[in-house]
């Protein structure tokens, strides 16, 4: 006897970073919020970002431990083989164990044992678990390259990464974004972080962060705050300690000025998005929906050893069509930085013509068909 709709259960997968995670996390709160209350489980490592992000929405968590495939065969390249043999078994006991109707999984190694647990009990004739894969990215990855064979269906961020897979049941929906991005206005965003209503400049080199980004930004932050603006800065875990001591050397009242906020990480990343006009980023594919759902006006840096160099043929897209600006890593500068954002400041018909062409290519509708489709499994 098949369950019916109301006891439908549904693991979710990807992590290791923002662009795996956040879709990941979108699906799996729209799910939540499904009519039919389904049973929705978190599967990530509990060492990686994901972890936190994941039970701060009080979700279920499943733990696997895996890394990155080393690139160097060698002997962590074999140590990595039965990590993912030890996390593939696990995946195999939590599939037993809690009985899935259907698994999405978002790219990344964080994914790849649950997918690989759901092939081997296909190919074994032992337990059919339809799955689900998105990517992000303009050249797919790895795992979306060799499982969406697979797979029941495979969603596309760009048109460039579905016609390198060989899928007929695959679309290009886009991202899939939180809903947050639609609902939450400026207004209760610049509130959530403690702002006022004026200018405000978001800088973040990724939820890792980013040395070149930091190392301009920190030079600048004192300049920004006397021209009256906000400066929202993510530095990364690794590298706060190293910001802190350098902004102490230059601007040691930063700690006192209300115009400047640097943390780490920000949790709530929907809030810094929509409580900001201008962001200096990187061009992940993620980001450059966030910043389309939220109308923010990019300074692109993109992240030089992106796969197939994906992030500059991102950022180059996107500035054709909106002309907004583009930095290269190897060239930013303190003055550089500074010159860029207030050239856009400074020129509020350029930043709106920019913004407003941002806007235009806000897709909100990506998450509501990729969760029919991912229902339609189960």
């Amino acid at each position: 006897m098949s369950k019916s709709a109301e006891n439908s259960i549904y693991f979710v997968t990807g992590g290791g970073t923002g662009g795996h995670i956040y879709p990941a996390l979108a699906v799996a709160q729209e799910l939540v919020k499904s009519e039919n209350k389904p049973k929705v489980y978190y599967i990530g490592n509990s060492k990686n970002m994901e972890y936190g992000l994941v039970t701060n929405k009080d979700l279920p968590f499943l733990d696997v431990k895996i890394s990155g495939m080393p690139r160097k065969f060698g002997i962590d390249l074999f140590r990595w083989f039965f990590q993912l043999l030890i996390a593939t078994v696990k995946s195999i006991r939590y599939i037993y164990k809690y009985k899935p109707d259907a698994v999405f999984g978002t790219g990344g190694y964080v994914s790849a044992p649950i997918i690989i647990a759901c092939n081997i009990l296909e190919l074994l004739k032992i337990k059919h678990v339809p799955y689900m894969l998105h990517d992000c990215d303009s050249y797919p990855g790895l795992v979306t390259r060799k499982f969406a064979k697979g797979a029941k269906y495979v969603n596309f961020a760009f048109e460039s990464a579905k016609i390198k897979v060989n899928k007929k049941e695959s679309f290009v929906y886009g991202n899939p974004i939180r809903g947050e991005f639609k609902t939450l206005s400026k207004e209760e965003a610049r509130n959530n972080l403690g702002l006022k209503d004026k200018m405000t400049v978001c800088i973040t080199g990724g939820s890792q962060g980013s040395v070149s980004i930091n190392n301009a930004a920190v030079e600048i932050l004192k300049k920004l705050s006397e021209k009256n603006v906000q400066v929202i800065f993510q530095t990364g875990a690794k590298n706060f300690d190293s910001v802190i001591e350098k902004l102490q050397k230059i601007y040691p009242e930063y700690f006192e000025d209300e115009n400047i906020i640097v943390r780490p990480y920000f949790n709530d990343m929907v809030s810094v998005m929509k409580a900001s006009d201008i962001a200096v980023t990187r061009s992940g594919s993620l980001s450059i929906s966030e910043l389309c759902a939220a109308g923010v006006v990019p300074v692109f840096v993109p992240y030089p050893h992106a796969a197939a160099n994906h992030q500059q043929i991102n950022a180059e897209n996107i500035v054709s069509l909106t002309g907004a600006l583009l930095i290269q890593d190897k060239d930013i500068s303190p003055q550089l930085l500074l010159n860029s954002v207030l050239s856009l400041i400074e020129n509020p018909e350029k930043f709106n013509a920019v913004k407003q062409k941002i806007l235009s290519l806000a897709e909100y509708d990506a998450l509501s068909k990729i969760c029919e489709c991912l229902k339609s499994l189960s």
